[in-house]
Order: structure tokens, then C-alpha cells, then sequence
């Protein structure tokens, strides 16, 4: 098994590889983990690891883009997650690879980085000036029929994206914007459905792309349906995501 030790951000979000997470990073614990990012090698990829936070375990709360004041920097990088922090996360979460970091004049940072690679947490680290964790970067097992699924999916996507905009075609993303590799197909429509929490962490603990595809169609078809006894909604743009407080 090969492991690696990388900084740690929990989030109350799930990232995907592939996915592009834009993050407004203020407390200071994670002002630390941008500085020390900052100093490796521009030539290298500037790594952290992603995890979701368990639903209840996070007493600092924060609201979007404003920073929390129990959220004290003399807490520790372990502030609000209890005396062992790896209980407060979900075990599988994602590598992310930070393509700009860039610092506020107030001495925050606005970053953008993209989901690698599925992980697993092996250990947290709460020693230094931010959390660390060791783990295991899973590999994706494509699994029988993801081809045929995939297929089936990107349909089943184009018709709940259609019901979801209220039938409004310019808002639809056409075939030439969807992609046909199984694996890809299966994290794109895992981060761009309206689904909550858990069952996007389900989807990314998924043994392998087949099961991912396969869990996406009976979701997609029963929000599908859904839809139809609904109002229409104005058009929204799936793919594009918030940015995400620390």
C-alpha cells in the first residue's frame, strides 16, 4: 500500500476529481497551510487532501465568506472537531491540486484547486500549525457495463437537466460539453445533481465506476420525475459551484 502525508481542509462540501473547487480561505489555520503550500517547488504540484466533514461534528460553523468567531486561532488547527479529529470526518475524500494560490491584502488567500484522485484517511495529525493526514490514494475500478451506463447516464442527465432549467435549451449543456469516459462522466454528474450531502459522499465511496453509474441513473430518474409534478424552475447553471469558506 503506498501512502502520503498531506495537509488536511475539511469542508462541509464533497469534492470530485476533476472538479474545481474555489476556496475563501480566512481562519488562521489554514492561512498556515496556504503559506506552507506557497514555498514548495512552483514546478511541483501543490497537494492537500479534502475531506467532508460529518454531519453534527463541526461546532465552528461559518457563513459564506464571513469568518466565524468561535473559530479562535488559539484553538489549535483541531478547533471544533473534538479531541480525535479523524471521527469528525468521513474517511474517503479527495486529493486537490491547487493551481493558484493568491493572498488578500488582509492576509487571507483566494485559491483554486482541482480534484486528483480519491483517497482514503489512514490518520490525522493535529501536532503542528495545521491538521495533517496520512492516506492512501484509491485507484478507480471501471466494473462491467460502465461504458453502457455511461451512455445511459449522460442521457438520463440531459433529461433531468432540461426538467430542472424548465425546459429553457440555452441552458442545457450540449454533447460536445459532456464528456464519454465512464470514470469522468460518473464524478461530473455526482457534483453537478442537486443531491445532498450524503448521498454525494455514497457516490464518491463508490467500490468502482460501474456502481457510481448505476447509483446516478435510479437517482437521476426519481429526481426526473419528480420534477415534472413541480413548478418550473429559472435555468441554473450546474456546473458552476460556490466558493467554499474555510
Amino acid at each position: 500500500m503506498t501512502t502520503a502525508r498531506l495537509p488536511l481542509f475539511p469542508l462541509n462540501a464533497v469534492l470530485f476529481p476533476g472538479l474545481v473547487l474555489p476556496l475563501n480561505v480566512f481562519e488562521e489555520r489554514y492561512r498556515a497551510m496556504m503559506r506552507e503550500l506557497l514555498t514548495a517547488d512552483e514546478s511541483q504540484p501543490r497537494r492537500f487532501a479534502v475531506v467532508s466533514i460529518r454531519d453534527g461534528h463541526e461546532v465552528a460553523r461559518t457563513a459564506p465568506g464571513l469568518p466565524d468567531p468561535t473559530a479562535l486561532p488559539e484553538k489549535g488547527p483541531a478547533a471544533g472537531f473534538g479531541p480525535d479529529p479523524i471521527t469528525s470526518f468521513h474517511r474517503v475524500g479527495c486529493v486537490a491540486d491547487a493551481a493558484t494560490i493568491r493572498e488578500r491584502a488582509d492576509g487571507g488567500f483566494e485559491v483554486l484547486a482541482t480534484g486528483t484522485t480519491r483517497m482514503r484517511l489512514l490518520s490525522v495529525d493535529a501536532s503542528g500549525p495545521f491538521l495533517t493526514a496520512e492516506l492512501e490514494e484509491l485507484q478507480e475500478r471501471e466494473g462491467e457495463g460502465a461504458g453502457a451506463l455511461a451512455e445511459g447516464v449522460l442521457r438520463a442527465f440531459r433529461a433531468y437537466q432540461k426538467r430542472l432549467a424548465g425546459a429553457r435549451e440555452r441552458s442545457l449543456a450540449t454533447s460536445a460539453e459532456l464528456p464519454d469516459e465512464p470514470s469522468v462522466v460518473s464524478y461530473l454528474v455526482a457534483a453537478a445533481a442537486v443531491l445532498d450531502g450524503p448521498t454525494k459522499q455514497r457516490l464518491l465511496e463508490s467500490p468502482d465506476t460501474a456502481t457510481r453509474l448505476r447509483e446516478e441513473l435510479r437517482l437521476l430518474r426519481a429526481e426526473t420525475a419528480l420534477l415534472r409534478h413541480l413548478p418550473s424552475l429559472p435555468a441554473v447553471d450546474l456546473t458552476q459551484n460556490p466558493t467554499n469558506p474555510n
